[in-house]
């Protein structure tokens, strides 16, 4: 039986079957908002409002709606709430919404959203699907803000660059030219091939951290093995 519990789903989300690198959906997005880490980090956010808030509905509703025409009402769901964050973003944070573009609509056809509400949320109860869409949700953005942190330095040299635009003017504060000033960036870094780029070196990173534990979880069972047998004989 699949472990169930919060904590294996809270890994899933954000490390075992991240969407971001696991999955490999949302791609688009990833590789196209990822040029600084407040572009980033807005889309995260909004992205994750709308798994937490879709798989929340989706898992109360699951029972009322046939399966027959469960995709559709999925879709309708999705994008009802993403429609509430893109009239909240172009009232409240117009500059960024101008930034972002279509990809905020564009958050309605990302297929970690909708699949985890047809594989997760039509199946679970509500507490369970929220933290499911919490975790995939954090994960995604987790992914995205790290791209864009790579990105954002080696392209521009600064992190957080405009973040007044996402947090108000306190936050113009926050932009840090980590490079100096005389930095000339490199624009590979900014441009699309520097985003598939990047994302190879996490896949990568996240791929010897996976490597490295799976040896760790190795010897410790093969010290357990051999430690067993001498245990009993000394209790004998």
């Amino acid at each position: 039986m699949a472990d169930n519990s919060l904590a294996h789903i809270a890994r899933q989300g954000l490390w075992d079957n991240n969407p971001g690198l696991v999955q490999l959906l949302g791609l688009c997005p990833l590789l196209a908002v990822s040029a600084t880490v407040v572009n980033a980090l807005a889309l995260g956010l909004a992205t994750t409002f709308t798994v937490v808030a879709s798989n929340l509905t989706v898992s109360l509703i699951r029972n009322l709606v046939r399966p027959e025409v469960r995709i559709p009402v999925f879709v309708l769901v999705i994008a009802s709430f993403v429609t509430i964050i893109e009239l909240l973003m172009n009232a409240f944070f117009h500059q960024l919404y101008l930034i972002l573009g279509i990809f905020i609509p564009l958050i309605v056809t990302n297929c970690s959203i909708l699949g985890r509400a047809e594989a997760f949320a039509s199946r679970n109860p509500p507490g369970r699907s929220a933290l499911d869409g919490l975790a995939m949700g954090l994960g995604f953005t987790g992914v995205l803000v790290a791209l864009g942190a790579g990105r954002e330095l080696i392209g521009q040299g600064t992190l957080l660059a405009n973040a007044h635009l996402l947090l108000g003017e306190w936050a113009a504060a926050l932009e840090w030219s980590v490079l100096g000033e005389g930095y000339r960036g490199l624009l590979l870094a900014l441009l699309p091939p520097g985003a598939f780029i990047g994302l190879g070196l996490l896949l990568a990173l996240k791929n010897v951290i996976d490597a490295g534990g799976q040896r760790r979880r190795a010897a410790a069972r093969q010290r357990q093995d051999a430690g067993a047998p001498v245990g009993r004989g000394a209790a004998a």
